[in-house]
């Protein structure tokens, strides 16, 4: 079960932090953000980052959230119809977190809020599970806010 924490504040800000240099790092060490395609496989709960030199980047994820760039919503992971059951762990403990500490919008099926709120949201999901990381893909007029575990490496 999810602790409360003294401030939601302060564990949302520095859940930010602590994702800003992770994902600083996997730019650093792995070019995240200079793939040329990315592609993931809910079914197989893959995301697969493809890169000008032939590398592919592979890790397992969980989906957090998808932000509506049209009218600016989130609709959570843990309750999205597009969403395989087993890929909604993630965000189950956003909204565990949520509840302990009285922070509506994470337990709120679907909340207006801004892309830089959704990045939060999946923040808070990447630290509470100890996840890897974060990847915001676009699919249409959606964005998929997806957390990811180890990543593998490969040179074809």
């Amino acid at each position: 079960m999810t602790s409360t924490v003294t401030d939601p504040s302060t564990f949302m800000d520095a859940a930010l932090e602590g994702l800003r240099l992770q994902t600083s790092a996997h730019s650093a060490t792995w070019h995240l953000g200079q793939e040329e395609n990315w592609s993931a496989d809910l079914d197989a709960g893959t995301i697969v980052f493809t890169f000008a030199d032939g590398t592919t980047a592979t890790a397992n994820i969980q989906v957090v959230g998808t932000y509506n760039t049209q009218d600016g919503t989130f609709l959570w992971g843990w309750d999205h119809p597009s969403v395989p059951e087993e890929l909604r762990a993630h965000a189950k403990l956003a909204r565990e977190w949520g509840e302990a500490n009285n922070v509506n919008d994470f337990t709120e099926r679907m909340v207006e809020c801004s892309e830089d709120d959704a990045w939060q949201f999946a923040a808070v999901a990447n630290r509470l599970a100890n996840a890897n990381g974060v990847y915001r893909g676009p699919a249409g007029t959606a964005l998929v806010f997806m957390t990811f575990g180890e990543v593998k490496l490969e040179k074809r």
